[in-house]
């Protein structure tokens, strides 16, 4: 069938999907937008110390509950995570269309601590590039935590298939200090 479709000149060849770095490898590099229009690179962050890179499922349509847990509880260890000289990173992705707002709405004017910024993936760019992209109705990305070295190595990764089932800041917490041995 496939051959028959490539002779009649109806199969085109789709993108070819990312695959999701694992750990040991380099993670790709993206520089994304907070809602408020500044830009942020993995590079700029990673310059710094590790970084804990948060994959939320952002607006599949509505503010997702599992998403405003998770990020009270890194929100509540921001101290820690200064303590532990790590950045985190919240990616909230979505379709393009008000998708600053929605993050800012997620927000709920909070605050965000010097070592926290969210930002937004507009039609899933670096969803795709980190072969994150749930494609089922109401869903955006799997829900995810990565971290990186300061040298953009993959230390540790964790993707989850549900809604639920994420890494708490306390889990985020013991993963950075075992990295440090």
């Amino acid at each position: 069938m496939l051959k028959q479709l490539l002779m009649l000149g109806l199969l085109i060849a789709l993108p070819a999907i990312a695959a999701t770095p694992n750990v040991g490898e380099q993670a790709p590099d993206f520089a994304l937008g907070t809602p408020d229009g500044q830009q942020v690179s993995l590079h700029s962050l990673t310059a710094k110390g590790k970084t804990v890179l948060v994959v939320l499922r952002g607006y599949p349509g509505y503010q997702c509950p599992y998403c405003q847990r998770q990020v009270g509880d890194f929100l509540a260890h921001a101290d820690a995570f200064a303590q532990a000289k790590a950045q985190v990173l919240l990616v909230y992705p979505g379709p393009r269309a008000e998708l600053s707002q929605r993050a800012k709405e997620f927000l709920d004017k909070r605050d965000l601590p010097h070592n926290i910024r969210l930002v937004i993936d507009p039609d899933y760019t670096f969803t795709r590039l980190y072969g994150l992209r749930w494609d089922a109705s109401n869903e955006t990305a799997y829900p995810s935590t990565f971290i990186i070295g300061q040298h953009g190595i993959v230390l540790f990764r964790k993707i989850s298939h549900g809604h639920g089932d994420r890494m708490t800041a306390n889990d985020a917490l013991a993963q950075l200090s075992q990295s440090q041995r």
